[in-house]
């Protein structure tokens, strides 16, 4: 490629990648079709769309994120993944950078990791006081396991991350299993799995337990395997985060008793779960009180809500009415009732009711109190 045509592409890249920082972006996508180029950055978990290079450049864009991922330029027919760091902004950035071939080129997303925004404050979490007094008394306990559960995206790593900087001090050794490390942290020795090498959740697992740790954090119990590992692990002594795919807190248990773990080792290691999602909030610069269509009084009608708001968009929410995103929160402390509900090996209706009994508040109660609140909209609160 002549000087004349990469330099423009180059300072493409670079404008994209900074507006992304600019607009506090999880990810980038560059993506190839038959005509066009598609470019979008997700924030606050939606998709926004930018205007587009024309077609014939887009193979020039991703050989440029190629290069300076240091991935290979000539291997289009495998995905690679690689990283990029850089200040943008006068921000340190890492991009995790992940390629895709595809019918017409190859796809790229790139991971947006600004060192410079990590925040791992339990204290800014909004949890809760009583949840997080729970919280911190297993941290500080010594052993057992503790679940965060979501889909992906609902801030499971960055809850898991926030418990371990409250323990991470020069008395304790703390070891991570991650695909991949989000956020490299000093003080604790963090390991990425490469299953192309063996170096799985599993083999690190067996590894940690040779390395005379205190906590564990595991990325994904993912198998049976791994979850009979991090159980052995908290039997001998050791306090283990782990994260699971699963809708509520409750289901966390069904989840782990599918895998065939025995209900007594759960109900012997297992100290608290947490589900979580995050929802949007509502621009505090364009707030406004919504109309309560007909629509709206379909999903919130039946919870007594009759006064919502919404953003009217402006020029600090991108015209978006959003601005942000905050955390809701479901806690299930497994304690004595609960435990003896797990042994009986209850069903999933009947131990949801059986949690709820005993203190636990839905991942609903959480969304409704935020929109009678007016920090969300009924767009959002519906998602829950």
């Amino acid at each position: 490629m002549s000087d004349d045509k990469e330099f423009p592409i180059i300072r493409f890249v670079d404008h994209v990648l900074e507006y992304a920082v600019q607009r506090n972006a999880s990810d980038v996508h560059f993506e190839t079709f038959a005509n066009s180029v598609l470019i979008r950055l997700r924030i606050d978990g939606v998709l926004v769309e930018l205007p587009a290079p024309v077609r014939n450049l887009g193979d020039a864009i991703i050989s440029r994120i190629k290069t300076i991922a240091n991935l290979d330029l000539a291997e289009k027919r495998l995905p690679q993944d690689g990283h990029i760091e850089r200040t943008c902004l006068g921000r340190s950035v890492d991009f995790r950078v992940s390629t895709l071939p595809t019918q017409y080129g190859e796809s790229v997303v790139l991971r947006v990791l600004d060192r410079d925004s990590w925040h791992f404050d339990l204290e800014q979490m909004g949890l809760g006081p009583e949840i997080l007094a729970q919280l911190r008394q297993i941290l500080h306990s010594g052993s057992g396991i503790v679940l965060a559960t979501g889909p992906t995206g609902s801030g499971k790593t960055t809850t898991l991350y926030s418990a371990l900087n409250e323990i991470n001090d020069e008395e304790t050794k703390i070891v991570t299993v991650e695909d991949p490390v989000e956020y490299e942290t000093e003080g604790m020795v963090q390991v990425n799995v490469r299953d192309d090498v063996g170096l799985t959740f599993e083999s690190a697992l067996r590894a940690f337990l040779r390395h005379d740790p205190d906590k564990i954090l595991v990325g994904e119990l993912r198998d049976a395997l791994t979850a009979r590992i991090a159980i052995q692990a908290a039997l001998t002594g050791h306090l283990v985060l782990g994260t699971l795919h699963t809708n509520d807190a409750p289901s966390s248990i069904t989840r782990l008793v599918d895998m065939e773990i025995d209900p007594y080792l759960i109900a012997d290691t297992v100290k608290g779960i947490i589900a979580q999602r995050l929802l949007r909030k509502i621009c505090p610069d364009c707030k406004m009180e919504a109309t309560m269509t007909p629509e709206a009084m379909k999903i919130a009608g039946p919870h007594g809500v009759n006064k919502i708001f919404c953003g009217r968009g402006c020029e600090n929410c991108n015209h978006t009415g959003y601005k942000g995103r905050f955390g809701i929160y479901e806690w299930l402390m497994i304690d004595f009732t609960i435990r003896d509900g797990i042994r009986k090996r209850l069903s999933l209706d009947k131990f949801h009711e059986l949690a709820i009994q005993n203190g636990l508040t839905p991942l609903k109660q959480a969304a409704l109190k935020a929109l009678r609140e007016g920090t969300t909209t009924v767009t959002e609160f519906g998602k829950i």
